[in-house]
């Protein structure tokens, strides 16, 4: 009754009112006013009945709710299908419900941190914040939803863990993922050339051994392998079988390897794989031919795997097979004339601070040009020592008046229909002018660097060649099936030959028969081989750097010697490369490493291998490219000691991995010998 007390009051005050009223109504009319006391008689006793029924319900809800509500919440909160914990900023459980002992099998005591029952709860990074994440405890799966309470000011701050197991759906939703298709586009490397010379039974048992260890590779995973073509083949398995190839690294690339053939020339293969996810079989396909390519473009002897949007390699040990025609040469040199002639103005850009091969490659493309009579400009960013010295070189030749353009004065071209010719890189963010890149629509890229998964969008013409010494080498080729009338100049052919120099560290790296050919070619042209050595040539400082970096160095076990240049120099990316290619020349040594001081916020990355392990690998983990033998990278924001340590231990793991790997499949090959040759007759 207490709580309707107010009520009553209320309606009392409301009912005084209407009986005074119909006391005024009296005085006018009194049968009109009789009428509204019978109403309001009604009316006051049915307020009365419902003032007394609200009482005695309260009364009821009192008894048997209000005074047994703290039982009741206690026994909800108990009964929960989720567990409830309350934790402080370092993890210590002040409060766990009955639901959490279970979860973890045992009671719980107050101030225990939550992580040493479950690992692999996450609370640093989502402290004050709401939200839900899942994660895994042995086989289990829980859910957990974590809210932040509200606490009076200059109390511990607290956080409510709601948390539930989630095992059977996760168990359900891994067996769907475990169980989606996965497309396997797969091609022998350079098939022409490991057949080449061969007799028909000579080359059917090479492909009838390859053909048996895809075969195997694929029925051992419980996929599906078609053959398509002489030298591809489709693969369908399921993710679960991914996964533990994945695991193997693909050991069939080793497998393949290994086979034997009258041309000495190792078999690999390219493999390139997709995952479904919510794309179309035709997406998937496309993917995986994609994934190939990229194989392809990077070296081959590789596995690219995309799974998400993201693509992982694997293998990449073999060195790229040279290609002994030159077709693709001469095709590549066709189409880019006819390019060429439907444009109104070339531009020729390389990689940002160009080296001589980049510069050699873009003054032979653009002698291509002015060979058509096509406008031409060669884009420059902040040149370093060497470029500048033939830059003064080419100062007063007419034919060369103009063409050289600086990144920053291409802001307002107004070309109609230009074409951007991209050399010695095919990543976007590398190029001299990223700006100009965007704004072309016609594109086309000549690189000899491995593919990288960063690649320019949608180019007209691509021309990659890993096994090239460079892109100069490739560029000299084009020239030589571009126009019969073509006489290259000895400018031209110094830059190009300058160019192939520099990459073939003086022709002991990277080189094969059509790299001399090359230079014999431009030797030809008048390339002037002192000129080369005067442009190539150092000052004191630069001397003095150079022997500091080679003093500094370590050498580690494996063949691996690393150094660091501390000190900002105008010309440190060229101290650093000298230093590598110095460095390589040590005895053992197979891997060098110099990392630099680029700028204040930039540290720079320049690695070398005799071809034994493939340094591209360990610089695309920190963002860098370029081939087997000669890459780099560059990082922002970091200090130069910490990329230094990270340096170390990645290549170290490398090398541990891959020396482990080459014990591994020797010993295999020796044991497939030994069961291959029969036991003799006693």
């Amino acid at each position: 009754m207490p709580r309707n007390l107010s009520a009553w009051i209320d309606l009392s005050i409301h009912l005084v009112v209407m009986l005074a009223l119909i006391g005024v109504l009296y005085f006018y009319n009194e049968y009109l006013a009789a009428g509204a006391a019978v109403l309001w008689l009604a009316l006051a006793s049915f307020a009365r009945e419902r003032c007394a029924d609200r009482s005695r319900r309260f009364a009821i809800y009192f008894k048997n709710v209000l005074r047994n509500l703290g039982v009741m919440l206690a026994y909800a909160v108990e009964e929960l299908p989720q567990a409830i914990v309350i934790i402080d900023a370092s993890g210590r459980v002040q409060w766990a419900s009955r639901r959490f002992a279970e979860y973890v099998g045992a009671e719980v005591e107050q101030d225990t941190d939550v992580r040493d029952i479950w690992p692999g709860l996450i609370i640093g990074p989502v402290w004050g914040t709401e939200g839900k994440y899942v994660f895994t405890q042995e086989d289990s799966y829980y859910q957990v939803h974590h809210v932040p309470i509200k606490t009076p000011p200059g109390q511990e701050q607290l956080m409510a863990l709601y948390v539930q197991d989630v095992s059977g759906f996760e168990h359900l939703r891994n067996e769907y993922l475990m169980s989606r298709t996965v497309l396997c586009a797969v091609q022998i490397d350079n098939f022409e050339e490991v057949v080449q010379r061969q007799t028909e039974a000579e080359r059917t048992a090479l492909l009838l051994a390859v053909n048996q260890q895809l075969d195997s590779w694929s029925q051992s995973l419980g996929g599906y392998m078609k053959r398509v073509a002489e030298d591809r083949y489709i693969i369908v398995l399921e993710r679960q079988a991914l996964d533990r190839a994945m695991a193997e690294k693909f050991e069939l690339l080793d497998k393949v390897r290994q086979l034997t053939n009258t041309n000495r020339l190792p078999v690999t293969l390219s493999i390139g794989v997709s995952v479904a996810d919510s794309q179309t079989m035709a997406e998937l396909g496309a993917q995986a031919q994609a994934g190939l390519d990229l194989a392809l473009g990077r070296g081959g002897d590789q596995v690219a795997v995309n799974i998400g949007g993201k693509t992982q390699f694997f293998g990449g040990r073999a060195k790229a097979v040279e290609k002994h025609t030159r077709v693709k040469a001469r095709v590549v040199a066709h189409a880019l004339r006819e390019i060429m002639e439907g444009a109104d103005e070339i531009f020729v850009m390389g990689h940002h601070n160009e080296d001589f091969d980049c510069f050699g490659a873009a003054m032979g493309v653009a002698k291509m040009a002015r060979q058509i009579d096509k406008p031409v400009h060669i884009v420059l960013s902040d040149m370093n020592e060497g470029i500048d010295k033939f830059a003064e070189l080419l100062k007063g030749k007419e034919e060369y008046e103009g063409m050289f353009v600086r990144a920053e004065n291409l802001a307002n071209m107004t070309v109609l229909n230009p074409l951007l010719i991209v050399v010695d890189t095919h990543i976007p963010h590398l190029v001299a002018c990223p700006d100009l890149l965007e704004r072309s629509k016609q594109v086309v890229v000549i690189d000899h660097h491995r593919r990288s998964e960063h690649f320019i969008k949608n180019p007209l013409l691509v021309y990659i060649e890993p096994a090239s010494s460079s892109t100069s080498e490739l560029v000299t080729e084009l020239l030589m099936y571009f126009d019969d009338n073509l006489v290259v100049s000895r400018l031209d052919a110094t830059a190009l030959y300058s160019g192939i120099v520099v990459d073939t560290k003086n022709f002991a790296v990277q080189t094969g028969v059509r790299t001399f050919d090359a230079a014999a070619y431009l030797r030809r042209s008048g390339a002037d081989p002192v000129m080369v050595r005067h442009l190539f040539r150092t000052d004191y400082e630069t001397t003095v750097a150079l022997a500091e970096a080679k003093a500094n160095s370590k050498l580690y076990p494996g063949g691996l010697i690393v150094t660091s240049c501390p000190n900002i120099r105008a010309n440190g990316q060229v101290i650093a490369a000298q230093a590598a290619d110095s460095l390589l020349r040590v005895e053992d040594v197979r891997m060098s490493i110099v990392v630099f001081q680029r700028d204040e916020a930039t540290v720079g990355i320049s690695a070398r291998s005799t071809g034994e392990l493939n340094v591209q690998v360990i610089m695309e983990k920190f963002g860098g490219g370029g081939h087997q033998n000669v890459a780099g990278a560059q990082i922002t924001d970091e200090e130069l000691p910490s990329i230094l340590l990270s340096v170390v231990e990645v290549a170290r793991d490398y090398i541990e991995e891959e020396d482990r790997a080459a014990e591994e499949a020797e010993a295999k090959a020796k044991a497939a010998q030994a069961k291959a040759v029969p036991p003799k007759a006693s």
